[in-house]
């Protein structure tokens, strides 16, 4: 197998990937041809069949493909010039090639964040923590192989339990900086900040938006699922329980982010810079991962940074 990240351009190959979008799209001259995403762990190339006749089988969506093409480069990107293509049969790949996954140890991440739960001292935002979990082993199950995202940062199985941990870490930072800061308020606001991800994207291989992402989103989707468990918990202060979602409603920092509110408590600013810092350092770190056996500096232009982007001189 030929994995993304090791296509180079001018290479002849033949190779399984998993078709994650296709489309019947028109050339000006009103010609039919196929416009696809390919996947496996290391990444993703466009492909493209421009010849429908000989030696293209049928295949959709999310079916994994055999494709024989020629890598081009097309406006700075690899692209696959697809000349024969046929669906794959389930003897012929092994899943786990098509799933990215966390370098990390899940499970180990996993007992991280149940450590940090029991550093939680009030009642009330210790027992949501719990519910939340510690107490739903499919929910458990469920987000330790969720992705944190579709593309832009920790879009891989793991992704959502170890961006979680690593903005509740920074979070306890800033709380011990900043002694002013609820604590318990931030640390609780920071593992459940992206919950709303369970429903907002689908599970691998799909890793795409459902209905439910799609019109609403996982801000307040996320938002929803934290009332309904503080409404499993006898007496939770009503004051908290608006400090906490505040907090979850307000994590993109800026209405233009898609946050319904901007941050009005010092735990809500501390969230929001906690995520988009260990949001973009993430993505910084997946582009110098992509690029690390191409050998150059200059990594090209990144539209989250808004830069050319430089790896570091050794």
């Amino acid at each position: 197998m030929r994995f993304i990240r090791e296509l180079r351009e001018g290479d002849m190959i033949s190779s399984i990937y998993l078709c994650k979008d296709k489309k019947t799209l028109q050339t000006k001259a009103g010609k039919n041809y196929y416009s696809m995403q390919l996947h496996d762990k290391t990444g993703w190339v466009d492909g493209k069949v421009w010849d429908l006749s000989n030696g293209i089988g049928h295949f959709e969506s999310m079916d994994y493909i055999q494709v024989d093409a020629q890598v081009i480069s097309f406006q700075g990107a690899l692209q696959l010039n697809i000349r024969r293509v046929r669906k794959a049969s389930e003897e012929e790949y092994d899943p786990t090639d098509y799933m990215p996954c966390s370098k990390r140890n899940l499970d180990e991440m996993y007992d991280e964040l149940v450590a940090m739960i029991h550093t939680v001292k009030e009642p009330h935002l210790l027992k949501l923590l719990q519910l939340v979990f510690m107490e739903d082993e499919e929910f458990i199950r469920d987000f330790k192989l969720h992705s944190a995202a579709k593309t832009m940062h920790h879009s891989f199985a793991g992704g959502l339990l170890e961006h979680s941990l690593s903005v509740a870490k920074l979070c306890d930072f800033y709380a011990t900086r900043y002694p002013v800061i609820h604590r318990d308020l931030l640390i609780t606001a920071a593992l459940c900040h992206d919950i709303g991800k369970m429903n907002e994207i689908s599970l691998f291989p799909e890793n795409d938006y459902t209905d439910e992402g799609q019109l609403i989103g996982h801000i307040v989707t996320g938002t929803i699922m934290l009332e309904e468990r503080i409404r499993q918990i006898e007496g939770f202060p009503v004051k908290l329980a608006n400090e906490l979602k505040h907090c979850i409603l307000s994590h993109h920092g800026e209405l233009e982010f898609g946050s319904p509110k901007k941050p009005a408590l010092i735990e809500a600013v501390a969230l929001a810079f906690a995520d988009n810092t260990d949001a973009k350092l993430e993505a910084f770190v997946e582009v110098l991962d992509n690029n690390m056996d191409k050998g150059e500096e200059w990594l090209g232009f990144n539209r989250m940074f808004e830069s050319n982007l430089r790896a570091t001189s050794k």
